[in-house]
């Protein structure tokens, strides 16, 4: 049985039904509608791609491009080519995934699974936890993918925990004791690598989840006014948070690619 009303998302996704061993939650369920819906659209919109673009190829080729001017500068020329499919993907699936709340049904329809247990029927997809960590797991695996096949593990080691010190301009007992601090200073940095796990996917969870209770929670106060008012602040808070995820993955791959010690060379740039 369904039912729509204000309460809003609850605080963790439900299993709607299995495929085999899968099991599906109401937060798959939305990814999937709203994957299903961008490909429809886009297949719509721009069809087969065309030296010369029609309007709807030149409108996703314009925001492509001004995306990959915004994110050049941080992880460099030599770079950009190489990680900008996957922080495109990253920003594009985030931020329909943060708007997929604002939709009729999304949050609002419940199911009944028990004499006085409701659950959502569809849920926004960066409200799941599991999801906004997956999304973590992703920029940490392609993070040591583009910096160990790009940079190299000797810069990698070299940035965390060499002595950045001139050898020939420091006296050598204090450039010794230099070099202890580094590695201490390094030893905090793979902890602080390691915690952007949890920074990037609690950020993501926190402000979506956080916005969709607002809004559902001001829909049963008031029906029209304020509730449109929190929307309109939630499609900003969307695309503020699909951006930031994605200029954090952007850098912390630019912050050991993007300088002389990767080899990184612009002659392979894309």
């Amino acid at each position: 049985m369904l039912l729509a009303n204000s309460e809003g998302v609850s605080t963790a996704a439900s299993d709607l039904f299995k495929l085999g061993p899968l099991s599906v939650s109401n937060s798959i369920l939305t990814t999937w509608l709203v994957a299903a819906v961008i490909i429809l659209v886009i297949q719509v919109v721009v069809g087969t791609p065309k030296l010369i673009p029609n309007k709807g190829q030149a409108i996703i080729e314009g925001l492509a491009q001004g995306l990959r001017d915004a994110l050049e500068p941080v992880v460099g020329k030599a770079m950009i080519g190489r990680v900008f499919p996957v922080l495109c993907g990253f920003f594009v699936f985030i931020l329909l995934m943060n708007w997929s709340g604002l939709l009729p049904g999304v949050g609002t329809l419940k199911y009944q699974v028990g004499a006085t247990q409701w659950e959502d029927f569809l849920r926004p997809a960066n409200s799941d936890l599991n999801t906004t960590l997956a999304l973590s797991v992703v920029s940490f695996v392609a993070w040591t993918y583009f910096v160990l096949r790009y940079a190299g593990i000797k810069t990698l080691a070299y940035d965390l925990f060499g002595n950045k010190s001139d050898k020939r301009e420091t006296h050598i007992v204090m450039w010794i004791l230099l070099s202890f601090i580094f590695l201490g200073v390094g030893c905090i940095e793979v902890v602080s690598i390691l915690f952007r796990l949890i920074s990037l996917s609690f950020r993501l969870y926190g402000n979506v989840y956080g916005g969709e209770s607002l809004v559902h929670s001001l829909s049963a106060v008031a029906k029209w006014g304020v509730p449109a008012a929190a929307g309109l602040l939630e499609v900003l808070v969307g695309l503020i948070q699909a951006f930031v995820f994605t200029l954090l993955s952007a850098i912390y791959i630019g912050l050991i690619c993007n300088h002389d010690g990767g080899h990184a060379d612009d002659e392979h740039a894309q």
